[in-house]
Order: C-alpha cells, then structure tokens, then sequence
C-alpha cells in the first residue's frame, strides 16, 4: 500500500520514526515533508498529504502535527477527505471500518512512537464494511460536503437540511 506521510514541525521527529518503521513493515511511502524542526505551516502539509490521497498518488495517508487538532482541521477542508485524529486503536480502525476515514491524524505531543506506530498499522490493516448503513452515511457526508462546496461557488442559493 502507498501511504503519504507528512507533519510540520511539531511533529517531524515522530513522523520520522513512523516513516522508518513503516518502510521496514513493507509499506510504500510518499513523503510529503517537512524535513526538520524548522517553523513551517502545518496547513501546507495537511494539504499535500490530502492531494496525494485525493489525486489516487497514495491510498492513505497519515499527518502528524503537535496536538493533531490543526492538521485536523486543515485537512478535513478537502473535498474527499475524511480525516481522523486518533489517540487509541479503536478509533483508527472504527474510523476507517464506518466512516471510509482515508486519512490518520496524530498528536506528537500527546502520543509517543510506539502507539504511533500501533495506531498507523491500525488504521493501514482496517477495511471500509461497505455495510448499507455505513454506504447510506457516507452518502450523506459527501452530499453534505458537495452542497457547501456549492454555496461556496455560488451555485446554490441556500443550504437545506436532509434527513
């Protein structure tokens, strides 16, 4: 499997360990940097991360900033990606079997490498359920995400609430 990796500053140590424990597990990675502790914007990474995995370059892929909130929040902007901060193994395969998480978000400052590592294997092994329940929701998700990007772009006069 081809996953992005990429962090800001915050998180490169940790993304740097991950990386080489991933490589040697066997996955294929594309990393989309930074590539030290200098100051950087974890927007940009969170955004590159998304394009890989948006554009099919990759599959999956993982961000890793200080908290996790940020890269979060920056990279759940982009259409298609469902990205989800993970502090526990549940999460990381739940988010994938329900919700089609193609994205792993991580805390440098919160978690430490080896439940990095445990959360990123998690979330690489786990499979969508296809269940209709999970395919009804995430039809909503996408309807939900494709109405703002309308609005946005002035195609839409309002948005309405569908149950």
């Amino acid at each position: 499997m081809r996953v992005a990796i990429g962090c800001d500053h915050a998180g490169f140590e940790l993304k740097e360990a991950l990386a080489a424990r991933l490589r040697k597990a066997g996955y294929s990675l594309l990393d989309e940097g930074t590539n030290s502790t200098d100051p950087v914007d974890y927007p940009d990474y969170a955004e590159a991360v998304g394009n890989a995995v948006r554009s099919g370059r990759a599959e999956r892929g993982i961000l890793v900033c200080g908290s996790g909130v940020g890269a979060s929040i920056a990279a759940n902007k982009l259409p298609g990606i469902r990205g989800g901060l993970c502090h526990d193994t549940y999460s990381a395969h739940q988010g994938v079997e329900h919700d089609d998480m193609n994205v792993l978000i991580l805390g440098s400052r919160v978690i430490g490498p080896e439940l990095a590592l445990e959360l990123a294997e998690t979330f690489l092994k786990a499979r969508f359920s296809n269940e209709n329940r999970h395919l009804i929701r995430l039809e909503k998700v996408k309807r939900l995400e494709s109405r703002y990007l309308n609005i946005e772009s002035g195609t839409l006069g309002e948005a309405r609430h569908e149950k």
